[in-house]
Parts: C-alpha cells; structure tokens; sequence
C-alpha cells in the first residue's frame, strides 16, 4: 500500500476534531459589571488585554486564565478600590518601554491576591500608585536571559503599599524606587539577578522574607532609613555576588536576619553617607560567607554589634587597602577569637583584632581573587603571619568579643 494511503485514516479523524473554542473575551464581562459589584469567572481561559476602570471584584476562583495575546500589558487596573483575585495571568507583550505587564496599577487602595503570573514581561508594576494590597500571588516571568527578563513588582512613586507573601521565581529584578513607606513582608525571591532593589526610596521595611539564589539579595542605592529585618539570605554567589549592599545610603537597620552562603555577607560603599544618620547591624547571623563583610573603601559610621560571625572563609576586608577601625565594632561573636575569659564573664580577656598580611593579595587584585584558598597562597600567608616581612596592618578591632553565640533567632 503507499504511504499516503496509510495516512487516510489520521486525516480522516483529525478533519472530524472540531477546533479548540477561542477564547472568551473578558473586557464585556468587566464593562457590564456594575460599580461594587462581583464578577465570578466560571473555568475556562479569557481573552486580554482588559482594562478595569471603577471599583469592581474579579474572582477567578483560582480556574479561570486570562491571556493576553502576547500584546501589551494584559490587565490594567486604572481605578481605586479594586479587587483581582484567583486568576492565571499569561501572555503580555515584551516590549521594555512600553512596561508591557501582566498587571499595571494606577490606582490606590486595590487588592491583588493569589494569582498566577507566567510568561510575561513584568509581573505586577505599580505607577503612582499608594495604598495598595499585593498579596499571595506566584510570578513567573517569560524564561530570558537574564538582563532581558522583567521585573517581578516594580514600584514607582509609590507610597505605602503592602507587598505580602508573593513568590517571584527567575525575574530579573524586584525594583522599589522613588518610593516610601512600604512594607515589604514574608515574601520569597528566587533565583534573580537582584531580590529588592532600592532606589532613592525611604522608609521602607524588608521584614521576614527568604531570598534564594540570587545574584544579590537587597540593595541600596541613594536610600534612607530602610528595615531590613528577619530575613533569610542565602547563597548569593558569582563575582557580584552580595547578600546585602549599601551604596551612599544611610539610616540603614540591618537586624535580626540570617545571612548565609554568599560570596558577600554585607557590602558598603560610602554608607552612610549622611553622618548623623549611622547605619546599624545587630544580631546577624552571618555565616559560611566568602567574606562576611567588604567595605569598598575606608568610611565611618557603621555600628556592628552583637552579630554572629562563623564559619566566613574571611571576617572582613576593606578595598583599596584601607581599615574599618573608624566603625563601631562591639561585642560580636567570632569563630576565629583565640583569646580567653579567665573570668567566665563570657567577654574576651583581650581584642578581636583582624590583621592584613598576605591575604591583602587576592583582596586588592581582583585577578588574584581566583586563587583564594589555593595552598601557594595559604603557604603565603602562613610564612607572613609566621615572620612578616613588613609590619601588617590593623583592619578592625572588637574590644569586647563574646565568646558564645550572641545573635537571636530570626522570626519564623
């Protein structure tokens, strides 16, 4: 039998399938729902882009889809007290200057919660826009590289918004700029580039949030008086890799979070850059870092006290061959403490102190940074600490190290 006839059969019974149901379009079920009104979305998937522009309820129930065609931002929320809740969110545009979204907001006092958002460019993106509930919802932006993947939220001049218990997996960034009084609470970031990133942004609090995997978990730039408190961070890694950065920002509370595994605890560069306004770190656990704190050049006004430093393959480094002696250092916990407490008053009977010697190296020539821990370095620095050459150089010292763990347990 020839091929094609053996094919008669299939072709028979696809010409018999009937095409999939377009889908339904969603904007005339918006528009005929009156004013405080609820629109109950029944399983099934929705066309986009829609617009929602009165206060109004859409409850998908967590079955219904709305799919935006891959046009523009599928919905756009250009109202105050609205509700979008238990929907599938899929398909927006790609287009960067247009901030094609799955959900914009325009508007204050909304709701958004327990929605799913795949394959779009920016996930949830509030502009103007205060006062506002985003809660609950998964955000899975379109699989880019990963400079070209949008952000998971982005607030602009954005004032007093909740942002609760949200996943973001493999967005590029989650960016608060231009924004106040926001706070930022048990949310999870997953593999970004940055987990929060603040710019010229005040008032905020990072509280209780687990970021994972990023290039680098919370940063600030130009910011003043942020919280960043009871977070997990962890496993930061790659050059750039930091838990927490401080760029000329100042009135910073980092307190209270564990910071794990990166290749950069804490990072500061000219912070703070207001003097009257010190930054604080207290009762961090900050462990199994690459190096639990670098500060970028020789400053003053970090106050560091009662941290857990262990298990940092460094403690800390100054760029540019400066010192930290100009911060605060008190009471903290190190690992690497080999003195005594012959008084059992749990202080240590002599300084912390953290000495440059050969290790200055692969702290000042980035090249060499690739042969951190190799034994011809180790070797270096062992025969320099041994009999110096030269006189080494003071680089922080705690007056009152504690000789047990000092750091309480972040909030689960």
């Amino acid at each position: 039998m020839p091929w094609f006839l053996r094919l008669l059969p299939l072709v028979a019974a696809l010409a018999g399938t009937p095409a999939l149901a377009a889908p339904t379009p969603l904007q005339p079920l918006i528009d005929a729902t009156p004013v405080a009104g609820t629109l109950k979305l029944e399983p099934g998937v929705y066309a986009g882009p829609v617009s929602i522009e009165r206060p109004l309820t859409i409850d998908g129930g967590g079955k219904a889809t709305i799919d935006g065609g891959g046009q523009g931002t599928v919905v756009t929320m250009a109202t105050s007290g609205a509700t979008l809740a238990g929907v599938r969110i899929v398909n927006s545009g790609m287009l960067h200057d247009k901030l094609d979204a799955a959900i914009q907001v325009r508007g204050r006092y909304n709701i958004i919660k327990d929605n799913i958002i795949e394959n779009c460019l920016i996930g949830i993106d509030l502009n103007r826009a205060d006062n506002n509930v985003i809660r609950r919802n998964h955000i899975r932006p379109r699989n880019e590289e990963i400079g070209l993947r949008g952000d998971g939220i982005r607030l602009w001049y954005s004032m007093d918004n909740a942002i609760q218990d949200n996943v973001v997996e493999n967005a590029r960034d989650t960016v608060i700029w231009y924004s106040k009084n926001n706070k930022l609470t048990g949310n999870r970031l997953i593999g970004g580039r940055y987990g929060f990133h603040f710019m010229y942004a005040k008032y905020n609090l990072v509280q209780d949030n687990s970021f994972e995997g990023n290039t680098v978990g919370v940063f600030l730039m130009y910011a003043e008086d942020v919280e960043i408190r009871n977070n997990r961070i962890l496993q930061s890694q790659g050059p750039s890799g930091i838990g927490i950065g401080l760029k000329e920002s100042s009135g910073t509370v980092i307190a209270g979070n564990d910071i794990l595994s990166n290749a950069t605890g804490i990072y500061t560069d000219l912070s703070p850059n207001d003097p009257d306004m010190p930054v604080l770190v207290e009762g961090n656990r900050i462990a199994f870092n690459g190096m639990a704190m670098m500060f970028h050049n020789d400053w003053e006004g970090v106050q560091v006290r009662r941290n857990d430093f262990t298990g940092n393959f460094g403690s800390v480094a100054v760029q540019g061959g400066g010192t930290a002696l100009r911060h605060e250092w008190t009471g903290n916990h190190w690992d690497n403490y080999e003195g005594f407490d012959r008084n059992r008053d749990g202080v240590g009977d002599s300084p912390f102190e953290v000495y440059a010697y050969a290790d200055r190296l692969w702290m000042d020539v980035r090249d060499a940074q690739f042969f951190r821990a190799s034994p011809m370095l180790e070797l270096l620095d062992f025969m320099e600490r041994l009999a110096p050459f030269n006189q080494p150089r003071l680089v922080l010292r705690d007056a009152a190290p504690a000789l047990h763990p000092v750091a309480a347990k972040p909030a689960s």
